[in-house]
Order: C-alpha cells, then sequence, then structure tokens
C-alpha cells in the first residue's frame, strides 16, 4: 500500500524530535449504503476513502496526526507534524522490517464490490415484502443495507510490517405499526463479517418477520409498572447491558487512568462462580471480529472475568505503558482519522447450565426484556438505565402480557453481581459501539439469565 522507503523516512523523521516509538496506519476503504422506502430506493451511497496515519509515543505522551494526501511530502508532513509536539533529540532509529503473514479468519466468497446493485435491492426488497406483509396494522418498512471491503497496513519502529483485509455486510429492518390510535416500531439489524454470501444466506423470513412482530406486539403493551423485581434478559443482544456497563469499565482507556470500578482488581471476586466474561475477535465471521487489531497484534479470546474471579482487561499499546500489561490486541478505531485505543470485539457472558424454561419457570413474578434498545452509561461508576424494546410480565413462572416503558435502572458491577440462573442458549446481536478512538462494529451476546432483583422504572406508581 505505501512504498517501504517512504514508510522508512517517515517512521524516522517522526522520531526526530525524542519519540521512542512511531506508528504508521494507512486506510483504504469502499463502502455502500442503500436505503428502500416503502419498496423503493430512496438513497444509494458509494464511495472510498483512503488515509493515512502516524502517532508517536514518548513515554506516557502521545501524539497522533493524519492526512489524505499519500504522497512522500503529505506522508512526511504528517510525520514532521506529529514529531513537533516532542521535545529533545533522536534517541531511537526504526528497526528493520519484518513482514508478517497473517492467516486470513474469515473467509469470503463475495466480494461487495464484486456484486451488482440489483443484486443488493434484490434482497432488500425481499426484506421489505416479509416485513410489510407480516400483519395488516404494519405502516412503514425501512431497510437498510450496508458493506464495506477495508485493507488496512501497518508499520511501527520496532520493526512490524502487516496487512490486512475486512469485510463486513449488514442489513437493517424497521417496522413501523399503527392501531389508529398508537404508533409502536420493532427493527432487526443483523451483520457480519462476511461478504454478500451473508444476504444470499440470510434468514430474511426470521429478521424482517421478527422487527414486524415486535412492532405489532407492542402495539397491545399494557404500561409497565415500576418497582424491584426478578428480571430475566433474553439472549443475543440482551449483552448490551454488560457490554456497556461492564465491557468498557473493562477497557483499558479507563482502567489505566483509574477511572474504572475494576481498577486494581486483579484476582478479586467479582461476581457469583456461575458469571465467565469473554471478549473474543476470534470468532469465524461474527460482526466484531478482526484477523489483527489496529496496532498490528494478532486478535486473541481474552477471558475477562472467569467463575466470578476478575482475570484481565482489555489493553491498547500506549496504555500498556501505564499498566505494566501487555497489549491484548484490543486496539481499534472507526478510521484512519481516530487515534486507536482499547475497545471490545465480540464481547459475551459464556453459556450456563440452566434451560429458558428452568430459568422462567423458576421466576414467580418479574419482567421478560425479550430485545433491549438503548441506553446511558456512566463507565466510570458502572451506573446506567437502559430501555426494554419488548418486554414482558412473568407470572406464575410463565411469560404473560406484554408491557411497554420498562427501563432498567442500576450499576453494572452490583448487577453481575445479581446474576443467578444462566442459561444454556448463547446468541450474538450486532451492533454499534461509540468510544474515544469513534463507532466500531462489536457484538455484545449472552445466553438467557436471571438477575434476582433489579430497579425497574415504567410508566406506573405501582408496586
Amino acid at each position: 500500500m505505501l512504498e517501504k522507503s517512504i514508510v522508512e523516512e517517515v517512521l524516522g523523521l517522526a522520531l526526530s524530535s525524542g519519540g521512542d516509538f512511531s506508528e504508521i496506519f494507512a486506510e483504504d476503504r469502499r463502502t455502500n449504503n442503500i436505503t428502500l422506502e416503502s419498496g423503493r430506493v430512496e438513497k444509494s451511497l458509494s464511495g472510498r476513502d483512503f488515509g493515512v496515519g502516524v502517532r508517536v509515543f514518548k513515554g506516557f505522551t502521545s501524539t497522533y496526526t493524519y492526512t489524505t494526501d499519500s504522497s512522500r511530502e503529505g506522508l512526511l508532513k504528517a510525520a514532521r507534524n506529529a514529531a513537533e509536539a516532542m521535545s529533545g533529540s533522536p534517541s531511537v532509529r526504526p528497526q528493520p522490517f519484518a513482514a508478517e503473514p497473517i492467516s486470513p479468519l474469515h473467509a469470503i466468497r463475495w466480494y461487495p464490490t464484486q456484486v451488482a446493485k440489483s443484486d443488493k435491492v434484490g434482497v432488500m426488497k425481499q426484506a421489505y415484502e416479509i416485513a410489510k406483509n407480516y400483519h395488516a396494522a404494519i405502516q412503514q418498512v425501512m431497510v437498510y443495507y450496508f458493506d464495506e471491503e477495508q485493507n488496512v497496513f501497518i508499520a511501527n519502529s520496532e520493526g512490524k510490517w502487516i496487512e490486512d483485509q475486512r469485510v463486513r455486510s449488514r442489513l437493517m429492518i424497521h417496522s413501523t405499526a399503527t392501531d389508529g390510535h398508537k404508533v409502536e416500531s420493532g427493527s432487526y439489524g443483523p451483520g457480519a463479517h462476511k461478504g454478500f454470501e451473508f444476504m444470499k444466506h440470510l434468514d430474511l423470513r426470521h429478521y424482517a418477520g421478527e422487527a414486524s412482530r415486535i412492532a405489532v406486539t407492542m402495539l397491545g403493551a399494557a404500561p409497565c409498572p415500576s418497582g424491584k423485581f426478578p428480571v430475566v434478559i433474553d439472549n443475543e443482544f440482551g449483552g448490551v447491558i454488560f457490554h456497556e456497563a461492564c465491557g468498557h469499565g473493562l477497557e483499558a482507556t479507563s482502567v489505566a487512568k483509574h477511572n474504572s470500578v475494576f481498577s486494581d482488581r486483579i484476582g478479586e471476586k467479582v461476581a457469583p462462580d456461575l458469571v465467565t466474561y469473554i471478549d473474543d475477535g476470534t470468532l469465524q465471521n461474527e460482526w466484531g471480529s478482526i484477523t489483527i487489531d489496529d496496532e498490528g497484534e494478532k486478535t486473541r479470546r481474552n477471558v475477562l472475568i472467569e467463575q466470578g474471579i476478575l482475570k484481565g482487561y482489555l489493553i491498547d499499546r500506549f496504555n500498556s505503558r501505564r499498566m505494566g500489561m501487555a497489549p491484548t490486541g484490543s486496539s481499534r478505531r472507526q478510521s484512519y482519522r481516530f487515534a486507536p485505543t482499547s475497545r471490545m470485539t465480540n464481547t459475551f457472558i459464556a453459556p450456563g447450565e440452566s434451560t429458558p424454561e428452568e430459568i422462567l419457570g423458576s421466576t414467580e413474578y418479574g419482567i421478560y426484556a425479550k430485545y433491549m434498545g438503548g441506553g446511558q452509561v456512566n463507565t466510570t461508576t458502572g451506573d446506567y438505565n437502559f430501555a426494554v424494546k419488548e418486554g414482558y410480565l412473568i407470572e406464575n413462572g410463565k411469560i404473560g402480557a406484554p408491557i411497554k416503558g420498562a427501563t432498567l435502572i442500576g450499576n453494572g458491577p452490583k448487577t453481575l453481581q445479581l446474576v443467578d440462573m444462566i442459561g444454556n442458549n448463547l446468541a450474538h446481536g450486532a451492533g454499534m459501539c461509540g468510544s474515544l478512538s469513534g463507532s466500531i462494529p462489536v457484538n455484545v451476546g449472552q445466553p438467557m439469565l436471571r438477575v434476582s432483583e433489579m430497579t425497574v422504572g415504567g410508566t406506573k406508581g405501582d408496586e
């Protein structure tokens, strides 16, 4: 992607003001975004973005610049700008490069750039028809299609020279239902580290049908009671609570600065024995998976909590200096416009031994959160609140009437302590995660689990 002689020159210049480490990240990305509304294509945007970032470390100081000018002069200017933030004389010289061949973890059959737009729109129209014809109450359906091919190149002053390719595809179906008085919506957005084969083999009847089923079901939902109840959270995207309220607190971005409730707690008991929490970027073809991270480290399976014991953190190269711990292949960024930092990939609670039927059957009265919506989290304290997109009462061990307006309120570490049953039906859900280094694809996951007590905010005051 870049000439070796220029890379050597850029890395050397970046160190010229006393830096002790320099790095180049180059990216060539092609994207497609299509919007289908009322059965017609309303928007279709395709683009290509190329840029290069230069980063320099000196002790616990870091500086980052980027440019879209990939000429020798443009790259040297970026390196010079990065170097100017440091002070001193050169003390380190770049090491000879050792190219690192990598074995792709994620097989791609049909690259998006090789697929006709008409074929992509064809899948969208099928999803539209399924969702629109699900029920007479469905008023509107919007389908969003996304794919990208991202090629990256990383080199640094320690001799790293490595390239990678990431290919992702995603389909989002959003349905709106009305009974003439109320309006409700439902959505589903499966995605994968795959090419167009993902779309060809997608169970559209399930995903498009679920989007509309949620919307229609919520039309008949009653207001949620408020109070403290046992809460059963279903698998897949239910894991977003622990992603936000616990996962971010295990990233070195906050841990290294002691802005996390999990800082300096390796070896401590932070959850019951039945809780094992994992971040695994190697899962084949999953939405959040990568072969290497954005610093060129091979991704891996990081066990963060094992049988309730805190075992580790997600660590990038820069924060590894502060923490005195090795990087974990967890450094990610939205694009070359962002300096990388520690981020999640596919983060999930490992399956337990209970069946969903056992979990529900042993809950006399409580709340069943089938699908979670958005929420807010204070990563320093772990305090959160999350909306329940589709919820039900549990009565006498059975799923009862649908409810709406439910909000789950709590503290991530404390909620972990109150998990008392974990199911055997692990599943993952695709999402986008925003943090210091931009918005990136991640999976959140878990089996069905039960929290023995959670504060539920509802729309009426009976408890």
